[in-house]
């Protein structure tokens, strides 16, 4: 179970300077990392899931080496320093794979704006060299409509090289885990020539894709990667809550239910590219958020921050990602200091998570939707043997809900009495 972290902003980096970092312009932040590494324990994760670490011109995603640390985050002995210290605590590591575009800035592109298509790097894009000359710009495909994003050639035998080497290279080197970003838009045969070279030298090696729309089933079978990001399941949980309308949430666990027999999905409830859940849905149903997320299948992350109910909106602007993206203090606040919303958060989160980890066969099991109505849900996760019940409350007066046989509490508040449980205003309940 992953603490996701977008490290550039977690230590207080500049995103856009005005110049690509060089080399030697070295700044050894990424120790503050790891003085978080305790908290990540003790709310009960074992994985640290990190954003973009490589050498990169701005947010990380426009890389210029995929073998050289970024320079506004330290240098190599510093992300080593950071795996060791995880690797200590029996914390598993995974970085994020920019696989499917590099930044302009990258020397294999700045190599055919100088060299043409005669550049030794000219295989790994694709460009429309029809009508060219020397001075010309080189008309590359581009991630999205990003201009600074520059799509690589996934047919090319070389790209399937370069990713190989880079995946090889830092597996090598003690992490655990890659998510592979923007996966949807690479060609799921890429991944097919990439992942078994890999897993020839790494078997353990676990690889979750992002995928963001199509056929999840399909990709991953033809992919052959280990699972993919859940976005269907967070905007149903998100959406869902944030309208009063936990029939969208149902549709979701529905279509969740169907990807288990490929997968265990990624799921989440907030990451480096939504708006944080507290803002989406309000803090006081951050837990019953965080409840779904722990009591349904899947391999689940939180985003760092929302342990806290922390706040910030996304926006379609340029800088529109930094108020879900900020820096971090230098320690964890002590639980005692925190304000009653922010407590109540943090507790709900430790109660879930280790609820999670007393029942690890939810990794995989189906969910039922035994009641739903428009600010009520409860929901039942088993399998043959065992199962919990998840009761929810988005309304503002006490309900009565069935509760499936279940007769304990196993997180939250509810009373249970014969077949239902009561639950407060805005109240929620985990039985078994």
């Amino acid at each position: 179970m992953w603490w996701h972290v977008y490290p550039l902003g977690f230590v207080g980096a500049p995103i856009r300077p005005e110049e690509t970092p060089g080399p030697d312009a070295v700044e050894h932040r990424l120790g503050r990392i790891e003085a978080w590494l305790d908290h990540v324990l003790e709310l009960g994760l074992n994985g640290l899931q990190l954003g973009p670490v490589f050498a990169s011109s701005t947010h990380g995603y426009d890389t210029v080496d995929h073998l050289r640390v970024d320079p506004r985050l330290g240098d190599e002995d510093d992300l080593q320093r950071l795996i060791d210290a995880c690797r200590e605590r029996g914390i598993r590591v995974m970085l994020d794979g920019v696989f499917n575009h590099v930044g302009r800035e990258h020397p294999a592109f700045r190599a055919l704006e100088q060299e043409g298509p005669d550049a030794p790097t000219a295989g790994l894009f694709r460009v429309d060299w029809e009508g060219w000359s020397p001075g010309d710009a080189v008309r590359a495909d581009v991630f999205e409509g990003h201009d600074q994003l520059v799509a690589l050639d996934h047919g090319s035998d070389a790209v399937v090289d370069l990713v190989v080497e880079v995946m090889a290279h830092w597996l090598e080197r003690g992490i655990d885990a890659w998510r592979l970003d923007a996966a949807y838009a690479v060609p799921p045969a890429f991944w097919a020539k990439v992942l078994p070279r890999v897993r020839e030298r790494f078997p353990d090696a676990y690889v979750s894709g992002e995928v963001i729309h199509g056929d999840a089933a399909a990709i991953v079978r033809e992919s052959t990667m280990d699972s993919l990001t859940q976005y269907e399941l967070w905007q149903g949980i998100w959406h869902g809550f944030a309208d009063g309308n936990c029939f969208e949430l149902a549709h979701a666990l529905e279509r969740h239910n169907a990807l288990l027999a490929d997968s265990a999905p990624s799921t989440f409830v907030g990451n480096h590219d939504v708006t944080r859940i507290a803002s989406a849905v309000g803090v006081d149903l951050v837990p019953h958020a965080v409840a779904v997320l722990c009591t349904v299948a899947g391999t689940p992350s939180v985003y760092a921050g929302d342990e806290y109910g922390w706040v910030g909106e996304k926006e379609e602007r340029i800088g529109g990602d930094d108020a879900v993206r900020p820096e971090f203090p230098a320690a964890p606040p002590a639980p005692d200091s925190l304000e009653p919303a922010a407590a109540a958060v943090y507790d709900a989160h430790g109660a879930l998570l280790a609820l999670r980890r007393r029942h690890p066969w939810l990794h995989r099991a189906h969910t039922d939707v035994l009641h739903v109505e428009n600010t009520a849900i409860v929901l039942r996760t088993g399998t043959h043997d065992d199962r919990v019940v998840t009761a929810l409350n988005l309304g503002d007066e006490p309900v009565e809900l069935p509760c499936a046989d279940a007769t304990a509490v196993e997180a939250g508040a509810g009373e249970v009495e014969g077949e239902v449980v009561r639950l407060a205003a805005r109240g929620w309940a985990v039985l078994s």
